[in-house]
Parts: structure tokens; C-alpha cells; sequence
């Protein structure tokens, strides 16, 4: 099973807001408020790579509020 870790920076005072609409994505199996360069740490798991791109891609970053994202694959 495929997944990624993405480090996200939010627009100020709208962490706590992008950090729900993240935890009601489906693909998300961990989301986490985090001090430093980004704002918030989400862990997603798909069925297949595919499938994680377009979460990560399509989903995720469509999300008003969200100014950047990182994006770590994991490798068996």
C-alpha cells in the first residue's frame, strides 16, 4: 500500500481549519499540527500509487488555504 507523508504551510490562523477538512479526506490516516517551516503533517495511504497522486494532487492541494505543500514518498 502506497503512502506519503505531505508538509504543508497554510494562510495564518487557518491551520486549525485546513487541519479538519484534511481529517475528512478519506486517504488521510494521520494529520498533525506542527511548528516550524509548515504548519501541518498529513500521513496518506491509497490502494495503489495512482490513486495516491490523485488524493495528493487533485484533493489535497484544491483545498483553499493551503499556500505549499512537500511531498515525501515512502520507499519499501
Amino acid at each position: 500500500m502506497p503512502i506519503a507523508f505531505v508538509l504543508i504551510g497554510v494562510e495564518t490562523g487557518s491551520e486549525h481549519e485546513v487541519a479538519e477538512q484534511l481529517r475528512s479526506m478519506s486517504a488521510v490516516k494521520g494529520c498533525y499540527s506542527v511548528y516550524g517551516v509548515y504548519d501541518i503533517v498529513v500521513k496518506i495511504e491509497a490502494a495503489s500509487e495512482r490513486e495516491l497522486k490523485e488524493a495528493i494532487t487533485y484533493k489535497l492541494r484544491s483545498l483553499p488555504k493551503i499556500r505549499s505543500t512537500q511531498t515525501l514518498m515512502v520507499s519499501d
